[in-house]
């Protein structure tokens, strides 16, 4: 009875975690319009391809070098969480390998990224990538997605995924199996 509370309540925090990236983004990007807004509509109605068209288009407008580059690190961390967002949308609309190529590129615009906002946006790319093989359950991969996010320095954000507890608990069997 105490896990299904626990299960509601970490529920509600996702979603609250969740509402309040996609907010950071939209202020990030300092810009009326929105394609990460829209994005996020289409695939909630299920419409992943509208949701990765309107996501390409998120990552074009800061993909610029005068966005993000070695020289402009300027948007760096919404590029970064235009691409892990992007890369959610393939893998749930079941194309791993373009998924995977976005998360790669969410990763060098991470590398671009401010230190003081690079663990808030290592924390939402990689929990939007580890939630999105969660749902379509690779487990196994969201775990390693999450474990991954973890050495990269991201912060308490990455403890949203559904993901975490399964990732908390791998570790102990391994290490049960290891000292034999």
């Amino acid at each position: 009875m105490g896990g299904s509370s626990r299960r509601c309540g970490r529920t509600h925090t996702l979603k609250s975690v969740v509402a309040v990236a996609v907010c950071a983004l939209m202020i990030t990007s300092c810009t009326n319009a929105s394609y990460q807004t829209e994005a996020m509509q289409a695939s909630e109605g299920g419409d992943q391809k509208a949701a990765i068209s309107l996501a390409k288009k998120e990552v074009a407008r800061f993909s610029r070098p005068d966005q993000c580059s070695r020289t402009t690190g300027l948007n760096c961390g919404t590029l970064a969480l235009a691409y892990g967002t992007l890369a959610g949308y393939q893998i749930l609309d079941g194309d791993r390998t373009s998924g995977e190529g976005s998360f790669s590129s969410a990763k060098e615009a991470l590398s671009l990224t401010d230190l003081g906002t690079r663990p808030s946006a290592t924390a939402m790319v990689y929990r939007d990538v580890s939630e999105a093989f969660w749902k379509v359950g690779d487990r196994a991969r969201a775990i390693d997605v999450f474990n991954e996010g973890r050495t990269a320095g991201a912060d308490k954000w990455l403890f949203m995924s559904s993901a975490a507890q399964a990732a908390d608990q791998r570790p102990t069997d391994q290490q049960s199996t290891d000292s034999r």
